[in-house]
């Protein structure tokens, strides 16, 4: 086989480009700090007995999970009808309208929440549109690293808008608010803008007979030449395992949860990496850590800590592009599973023994309540720096990578459903838990993370440095994923115009 060695420019920065998990950190982050705003909480509050406004638990549920409401299942209906790129720019738009019209409210708090689920309509649908895209057009040599880069977007995202929200927090009007949310259509609008000078994906155009088009994006990928025996060979393999697919007919919903080459154990998969990563504990602090770290007592604002937060996660996040190759999918969700886990264990037993119940004053705090603090945050900083190393971008590489083209837009959608469907839960319900147990909702993260290590190691094999075809053939093996570490593809794999084609296409 050719060495598949990229040395194309343009597959980097079209990763770097469409890697636009930013615009999903930026409003993660940006809605923290707009809870605790004074002029925010007015407007969308409601006033106390005491003439005070404030956020209530639910008001927080329902203005923060609405963006995930909006899920990501719609994409699976665009993605092979626009094309990969025509669906990304249709999103966009859809995102940008929805930051508008939050950006426009004045009092009203459904108007509010509206805009934030036209928004999550948007963003959900392309947080599932960019690894299909990028695992469709990333050359295999880089394609885990690319799709880390999604990762990094997202953090990058989030450390964003802590910093707008830092200078903005303290203008005495809406302008503290409305400036980062309102930065969000210039996200939108770079998007959209981009996609015009960015190919489609080669594996799209070869399934709907374009050919010419397909061997173009994949020569100017690679950096060869049309003509180059890789740029044939990869035609060619991805026109036998089109045809193959395509043998039955059209997709359907059902076809993800199918025997047939293990789509149901890989569905499965998929739907539950996304599920423990929602549950890790990290979420919980881009969605309330200005609110959970009042009580911490530490002599920095919750927006101080805040923007360190979400420093040290763009800081973890950056060896993953390095270990996600290196250590492969297993070794990195089961080290940041068990790690996770100790972080975890820690907050939630330190906080409840030592921190203050929430609203005490800051002059209030005791020596043991500020060295409590100290502990809570400093491992929540752990925690969120081994999750951006880890079980962050992993389970969007392993999403990316582990579908046939016949079923990959409805099978990622799945996955991606599930991300929004738990980030959803979790962004509804934690105020709620927070306001009954305080921090020992941190032993529900630790009792997932647990679970996290148990299933990854009997459930997901090790995919790392085999083509999309060549993920078929591994789960097609049976082979147990514990003994999945240095599995190689046979020859037969690449020699589909001998007889044994007939049987793969079979198989298939």
């Amino acid at each position: 086989m050719a060495k598949d060695v990229p040395t194309s420019r343009r597959a980097v920065l079209l990763a770097i480009f469409i890697a636009f998990g930013f615009l999903f950190g930026y409003d993660m982050g940006v809605i923290s700090g707009c809870l605790i705003m004074p002029d925010f909480i007015r407007r969308f509050g409601q006033e106390g007995t005491d003439g005070q406004y404030y956020l209530s638990s639910s008001r927080q549920s329902i203005i923060v999970s609405l963006l995930s409401a909006g899920g990501a299942i719609a994409q699976a209906f665009t993605s092979d009808r626009l094309g990969r790129r025509g669906s990304i720019l249709f999103w966009s738009a859809i995102f940008t309208v929805g930051v508008a019209i939050q950006t426009g409210t004045t009092y009203s708090l459904v108007q509010l929440v509206i805009g934030r689920y036209i928004a999550g309509l948007g963003v959900g649908s392309l947080s599932a549109i960019v690894p299909l895209y990028n695992g469709e057009t990333a050359p295999k040599a880089i394609r885990g690293t690319i799709l880390v880069i999604y990762q990094v977007q997202i953090i990058s995202g989030i450390f964003l808008s802590y910093l707008f929200e830092l200078g903005s927090h303290t203008i005495n009007n809406s302008a503290s608010w409305r400036l980062p949310i309102g930065l969000q259509m210039v996200w939108g609008i770079v998007l959209l803008s981009g996609m015009f000078f960015l190919p489609e994906s080669p594996r799209h155009l070869l399934g709907t007979g374009r050919g010419d088009e397909a061997r173009k994006v994949i020569a100017e990928l690679n950096g060869v030449p049309e003509d180059n025996p890789l740029v044939i060979e990869i035609v060619e393999e991805l026109d036998f395992a089109i045809k193959a697919e395509n043998e039955g007919g059209k997709a359907t919903w059902l076809e993800c949860f199918s025997t047939r080459n293990a789509l149901w154990r890989r569905t499965m998969n998929g739907m539950m990496l996304q599920f423990i990563q929602q549950l890790n504990g990290q979420n919980f602090y881009y969605y309330y850590g200005d609110t959970f770290f009042q009580s911490a007592g530490a002599g920095l604002s919750p927006y101080i800590i805040q923007t360190i937060l979400g420093a040290v996660s763009v800081v973890g996040t950056l060896p993953a592009l390095y270990f996600i190759e290196t250590w492969g999918r297993r070794k990195s969700l089961l080290l940041g599973a068990s790690t996770q886990a100790v972080c975890a264990l820690i907050v939630a037993v330190v906080g409840h023994a030592t921190l203050a119940p929430t609203g005490t004053p800051t002059s209030a705090l005791t020596a043991r309540n500020r060295a409590g603090g100290d502990v809570v945050i400093t491992f929540a900083v752990f925690q969120v720096f081994i999750f951006g190393t880890t079980w962050g971008p992993t389970p969007w590489v392993y999403l990316g990578e582990s579908f046939p083209l016949r079923v990959r837009p409805k099978s990622i959608a799945l996955g991606s459903a599930t991300n929004w469907f738990w980030n959803f839960m979790l962004s509804f319900f934690s105020p709620r838990i927070v306001d009954r147990i305080g921090p020992m909702i941190m032993l529900v993260f630790f009792g997932m993370l647990v679970f996290g290590y148990i299933y990854v190691y009997f459930a997901i094999p090790e995919t790392k440095g085999l083509t999309l075809e060549e993920v078929d053939e591994l789960y097609r093996s049976g082979i147990r994923p514990w003994r999945s570490v240095g599995w190689r593809p046979s020859d037969k794999h690449y020699h589909h115009e001998e007889k044994g084609a007939s049987d793969s296409v079979e198989e298939v």
